[in-house]
């Protein structure tokens, strides 16, 4: 809202500079967004939060609040108790049809005006916040609504039919012209009065042209209500049609304001020529009462963390408004009903707090005793796994916990396997996701337009029908467009890394056999694909997809996955490590080249390998495969086999002997052959 200084003046002689003015506001109140040089004049351009629309959405209001703030001296507000006279006029019937639609309606019936031009005073003070003078009565509304923050509105007296006022809400269909001359279309709801014919205001937002005020008025009806705040909000909203009065009434008004209001317009209208009141109308059904809050003032001075004597924070509260009674114990404070803002006793410690200054208060540290939050292993072992991920190229994806029907139906889900949403937001959503894997693929799905490699991980958890279950997962896919790269044993190898830094040592690869509910058969290919165990017990798979369902989600690289238990895992991971000196003797490799037959498994090889070669063989790896239909249902398996000690250099002899019993061994299973 915009502010003169020299209307603010007005109320406080002893106003500071409109430099120290916007500081002490921006540190005390409101955010100050820019001061203006206009003419002999200054505009303070205020952001009022609406919480404190209702005490200093005014010049009044925001008088009160530099008050407080700098103690100076607030000149108050000259009214003129009402009384009505004896008139020529019939008294005017006023109803409202339902008392949430105005908590209040207070208008004067005041007889024998004269409309004329304002006066300068009255001209200047409204035309330096940009509104134009009309006439004077009119202008003294907008003086009131922008003095007090109570909007008013006046009506001619003898425009209306049958001197009757009816307050209602509209009907569809409904038309109301304007004072700016808009025909206004109504829909159901919006709050509106009518005489005994026709509309005649828009209420809150903007009087009717039927009731205008113009220059052969002599009788009128001055009205001071206090409208529903919803309603006018989205009734303005909706007209596309907002005012000053409506975006007060939109951020709520105290329903004690009007009567006060109405005096202090009825003071200003005998300087501008007078009237006589012959009717006064006021109905209030439901009053609205000041509120009591106690608080200790020890209280406030701890929870602000700096002492301030009890008698410095009744100044504070009295300059605000508030009424306040007690001891240097406990102070009773009466909220006054401008502030509904301040509804416990923290929000008066704010209060006294801000306007003390914050600034006085020293920023000392809290004194307590701070103890380290106990390790959540769940988020631990989590970042290590994102981290290893990461490291390996992979991007962390975060998807929905829900799929559809079209990969309920790839992946073999049955009726009644998975959780069922019982509204969902669309057929893409009907179920919690039993499984990682579908959204990991379809997120594969939607970025191969970039012709490129993919690697996507996630760690979330899946739902389980049976038992309402809830498991974390941790899965992984790796998309190879060129079919010559071996992604299968990559995404073997990251696995390895995996377990190997959560201290799982001891898996090991099996043939697949789906049994669990949450890796359906159906999605793997058999040929290419293991169980991961550790002592016998399954804690994930690992394999290619089967073409079937990549294909039917429009994936048209091969796509490795690998899903593990994480909670299994987490329950066999080992943070300790063993850690061995780096050996100060060569190695020496020796390669060997075995024909087995086609169904024997890798790690079979290996772990006769491992267990005749004893601790001078440090590691064996596979580099070769080759099958070919002359080998006879036979493949060859090449490998590097190295060999080191701790404490000497091995000799050549030495490393002969022990890849003679490796040979050996190897040759003792029927049908396998060392190739020399």
């Amino acid at each position: 809202m915009i502010f003169s200084y020299n209307w603010l003046k007005n109320y406080i002689p002893s106003i500071p500079t409109p430099q120290d003015l916007e500081e002490l506001l921006t540190m005390h109140s409101f955010q100050v967004e820019g001061v203006e040089k206009r003419g002999k004049d200054f505009l303070l351009n205020l952001d009022i939060l609406p919480n404190r629309a209702q005490d200093c959405l005014s010049y009044w209001g925001l008088s009160r609040e530099i008050s407080a703030i700098t103690g100076g001296k607030l000149k108050a507000l000259k009214t003129q108790k009402i009384s009505a006279k004896k008139g020529s006029l019939a008294a005017l019937s006023l109803k409202i049809s339902s008392a949430n639609i105005a908590s209040r309606y207070s208008a004067l019936v005041i007889e024998g005006v004269k409309i004329k031009k304002s006066p300068e005073w009255l001209k200047k003070s409204l035309e330096s916040v940009g509104i134009r003078s009309i006439s004077d009565i009119v202008d003294l509304t907008n003086w009131i609504m922008l003095e007090t923050g109570q909007p008013l509105h006046v009506f001619d007296y003898d425009k209306i039919l049958g001197a009757k006022m009816t307050v209602r809400l509209s009907r569809a269909g409904e038309k109301v012209v304007t004072l700016d001359d808009k025909t206004h279309k109504l829909d159901d709801g919006i709050i509106v009065i009518e005489d005994a014919q026709r509309l005649i205001d828009l209420a809150g937002i903007m009087g009717g042209k039927y009731s205008e005020v113009d220059q052969n008025t002599k009788n009128i009806v001055l009205q001071a209500a206090n409208f529903d705040r919803r309603s006018v909000y989205l009734a303005a909203k909706k007209l596309n049609h907002k005012t000053e009065a409506s975006n007060i009434y939109g951020q709520g008004i105290d329903p004690n304001l009007t009567v006060s209001a109405l005096q202090r317009a009825y003071f200003l209208l005998n300087r501008l020529g007078g009237g006589k009141i012959c009717q006064i109308i006021d109905i209030y059904p439901k009053k609205v009462l000041p509120r009591k809050v106690k608080v200790e003032p020890a209280y406030i001075s701890s929870l602000l963390g700096k002492k301030i004597l009890a008698g410095e924070m009744v100044r504070i509260l009295k300059s605000l408004g508030f009424g306040v009674v007690g001891t240097k114990k406990v102070l009773t404070v009466q909220i006054p009903t401008f502030r509904q803002d301040i509804q416990i006793r923290e929000d008066v410690v704010e209060e006294v707090g801000r306007v003390y200054g914050y600034d006085k208060i020293k920023a000392d540290f809290p004194m307590t005793a701070l103890a380290p939050a106990k390790r959540n292993d769940n988020f631990f072992w989590q970042d290590i796994a994102r981290n290893i991920l990461k490291e390996a190229g992979f991007v962390e994806t975060y998807n929905y916990s829900f799929f559809g029907d079209k990969e309920a139906k790839l992946f073999g889900y049955k009726e009644g396997d998975l959780v069922e949403i019982k509204n969902p937001t669309s057929a893409e959503y009907r179920f919690m996701r039993g499984t990682l894997i579908a959204n990991l693929l379809k997120n594969i799905s939607r970025n191969q337009d970039k012709r490129r490699d993919f690697k996507f991980f996630e760690v979330g958890k899946v739902f389980l029908k049976k038992g309402l279950a809830e498991k974390r997962m941790l899965a992984g896919v790796v998309s190879i467009i060129d079919d010559k790269k071996e992604a299968f044993f990559e995404a073997k190898g990251i696995v390895d890394s995996l377990l190997t830094r959560f201290g799982v040592v001891d898996a090991w690869y099996d043939e697949f056999e789906a049994t669990s509910e949450d890796s359906k058969n159906k999605i793997w290919n058999h040929k290419k694909c293991a169980e991961i165990k550790f002592n016998k017990e399954e804690i994930g798979f690992l394999g290619e997809i089967n073409p079937e369902v990549y294909q039917g989600l429009g994936i048209e690289s091969k796509v490795i996955v690998f899903d593990l238990d994480f909670e299994k895992i987490l329950k066999i991971a080992d943070e300790e490590r063993e850690y061995q000196p780096v050996s100060q003797f060569p190695e020496a490799t020796r390669d060997i080249a075995v024909l087995v037959p086609s169904e024997v498994r890798i790690d079979e090889v290996l772990n006769i390998m491992e267990i005749t070669g004893g601790e001078l063989v440090t590691d064996i790896d596979l580099f070769d495969i080759y099958e070919d239909e002359k080998l006879e249902g036979r493949k060859s398996l090449a490998f590097h086999i190295i060999y080191q000690a701790q404490d000497r250099t091995l000799k050549s002899e030495e490393i002969n002997i022990i890849q003679d019993k490796i040979t050996k061994a190897l040759e003792e299973n029927p049908g396998w052959e060392v190739r020399r």
